[in-house]
């Protein structure tokens, strides 16, 4: 069996992990991530359907498009799946998520540190529905962007509540 990371090859990624961005799909809904390393990402939901969401060392395919361009992709415990194309030049996104039946239904029940409730997780998934799915297509700007450490724990510690307030309202 192959790796089912072989997408990833860590020697293109070094412009891109470390990353850490802060993001508004053009729908509203405000995201924040990290690339913790050439296979993982963190990251936190502020606003939307899953607002209150975040998530520590989700696996995840990351490929280097071009100098300024990265595609993340990952497959998570509750069966959504997403996939993001970042442009760093442009500071745009495109994403696209697939969520499974049961969220589009109960999106609150995922709102929590999935990092402590993975076999809650993946019960909701394995009970459903989860078909059919709502993709949700959208663009997005990215309106903060640093770069940090690899595998840098204190980048995504901590749920979106807890944050300072003006915290992902933060420009540059």
């Amino acid at each position: 069996m192959s790796d089912p990371f072989e997408s990833t090859k860590p020697e293109q990624l070094a412009g891109f992990v470390g990353k850490h961005l802060i993001y508004t799909y053009d729908n509203g809904w405000q995201y924040e991530l990290y690339v913790k390393n050439p296979w993982t990402i963190d990251y936190r939901i502020h606003s939307g359907m899953v607002g209150g969401r975040w998530v520590r060392d989700q696996k995840a395919h990351i490929v280097r498009l071009s100098d300024d361009v990265v595609k993340i992709s990952w497959d998570e415990p509750t069966g959504t799946t997403v996939s993001v194309a970042v442009n760093f030049a442009e500071r745009r996104i495109h994403g696209v998520i697939f969520f499974p039946r049961w969220i589009a239904e109960e999106p609150k029940k995922t709102v929590c540190f999935q990092n402590d409730h993975l076999d809650l997780m993946r019960s909701y998934r394995d009970a459903g529905p989860t078909y059919p799915k709502l993709v949700i297509d959208e663009f997005a700007t990215v309106t903060f962007v640093e770069t940090c450490a690899e595998n840098d724990e204190t980048v995504v510690s901590c749920g979106p509540e807890e944050l300072p307030a003006g915290y992902a309202a933060r420009r540059n």
